[in-house]
């Protein structure tokens, strides 16, 4: 089956057919580094970092380019405001958003670009523009001239003259069109500046994935994703620039997330509603969250809450409890050959990939992993099972939830301090000594082990 993804420009699922086969470039825009970011930010990355694991996993060779916003007003407001400069303020928050996003499970992408790396790239393709009559300059600031490209407004589905009515846009009298944004700016005083043929100045927002995006992976992207405030104007206008430079379809998919609320409301610092990653990381596990934004459809709204986050711990142990309990029953059968297979796990693969080549629909491939546990739970209740069918059970739930970016495979009971602490309370409990069993018991407890003890022996795992 092919992989069905929802277009943006198109308005409908499409089947994925990459620029070149068997691999996949994808451009996320990533964030402006002037602060750590926050959980709408997170559900972008989490949902990308999946959709590039599961092109993976279907055996496509993915190139993922991941920018940093390094230069803009907020970087250079936030900076003068902490008395340090804008580099050292982008370094500290380029740090952040690695230490946030590894503790989600998002993986780095393979190209992390920064703005300022590729200004003579942006020089030269706005150069370009002008060259071909789709921008112009004034006093040292150069600007898109929208109405000299006529498919402006395919992406947000807007004609013209709506989107000049509604939008947010720069207000500068000096333009020739409301909807004409900035390609280059010209420097005011104190502010980062560079050489360019209009004089010293800093580029625009939309120029920067254009050069950045193209310049690694071509004139056509297989896929540019972000979250749906990008449609317009950013994204607007990044395909109006790079398909007037290139006169190149700039991206074939374009795919963008659903808004997060904040219990039911729009996340806002006004509200006192803005969370980071940062801040929840100290009242949650990371691996809740995470679990959290793939319990919705990457395109549906979700909304953010207390309950919802309990709700989503709960299911989480759900599925981590099963694994524990295939990885505890493995390591506690002989090594020996089976005489009977056990059941037959692979229509739940099966079901798994069904639901991810819709659109990559995690809602669905979680629910595929529940029925799984909810199976080889009432299979582990048997006396009597198949080593061969445990092992495939762990292996399948370790396959399929990598994917997702659970259940890594390593063992547990590689911790051996707290074999050792285990160890030790057995022994006591075997002599009688249950005021050393009971004192070993809560210092596990307080290193974050639950111990169980069951007729095959104890068993343990983390919070």
């Amino acid at each position: 089956m092919a992989i069905r993804v929802f277009n943006t420009l198109t308005r409908k699922k499409e089947e994925f057919v990459p620029v070149n086969e068997g691999r996949v470039g994808i451009y996320a825009c990533g964030p402006t580094v002037y602060d750590f970011f926050h959980i709408g930010n997170a559900r972008i990355f989490i949902v990308f970092d999946v959709i590039r694991r599961y092109f993976e996993y279907r055996g496509y060779r993915v190139t993922f380019v991941q920018n940093f916003t390094d230069i803009d007003d907020k970087m250079i407001k936030r900076a003068d405001e902490l008395g340090i400069s804008v580099p050292e303020l982008a370094e500290r928050f380029i740090a952040a958003y690695f230490e946030d996003a590894e503790a989600l499970g998002v993986r780095p992408a393979d190209l992390h670009p920064k703005a300022t790396e590729y200004i003579p790239e942006m020089v030269e393709l706005i150069e370009n523009l002008m060259a071909k009559g789709l921008a112009y300059e004034i006093d040292g600031d150069v600007y898109f001239h929208v109405p000299a490209f006529p498919a402006y407004g395919e992406l947000s589905g807007q004609p013209l003259e709506e989107l000049a009515s509604g939008a947010r846009v720069d207000v500068d009298e000096r333009k020739r069109h409301p909807l004409d944004f900035a390609l280059w700016k010209k420097q005011k005083p104190g502010e980062p500046a560079w050489d360019s043929p209009w004089g010293k100045g800093r580029p625009g927002w939309h120029i920067e994935c254009s050069v950045m995006s193209m310049k690694h992976l071509g004139n056509t992207l297989d896929i540019h994703a972000g979250g749906p405030d990008l449609v317009f104007p950013h994204h607007e206008n990044e395909k109006a620039q790079s398909e007037g430079a290139t006169g190149q379809p700039f991206t074939r998919y374009w795919m963008h997330a659903g808004y997060l609320n904040i219990n039911q409301e729009k996340m806002s610092k006004s509200l006192g509603n803005f969370f980071t990653v940062r801040d929840l990381r100290r009242q949650y596990n990371p691996q809740i969250i995470r679990f959290f934004m793939l319990s919705a459809h990457y395109r549906n709204p979700i909304n953010f809450s207390d309950d919802l986050l309990r709700q989503a711990e709960s299911g989480l142990a759900r599925l981590n409890n099963a694994v524990f309990s295939l990885r505890d029953r493995l390591a506690k059968l002989p090594e020996t050959t089976d005489t009977e297979e056990g059941p037959d796990w692979t229509p739940f693969r099966q079901r798994f990939t069904a639901a991810m080549d819709d659109d990559f629909n995690t809602a669905d491939a979680l629910a595929v992993l529940f029925e799984l546990a909810r199976e080889t739970n009432t299979y582990l209740k048997n006396e009597q099972v198949s080593r061969q069918a445990v092992a495939a059970a762990l292996s399948l739930f370790e396959e399929l939830g990598g994917v997702l970016g659970f259940f890594a495979a390593a063992e547990e009971s590689a911790d051996a301090t707290v074999d050792e602490l285990v160890a030790r309370r057995e022994e006591a409990r075997r002599k009688k000594d249950f005021k050393t069993a009971d004192a070993i018991r809560d210092e596990l407890t307080a290193m974050g082990i639950l111990l169980e003890d069951t007729p095959q022996g104890p068993r343990w795992r983390r919070r």
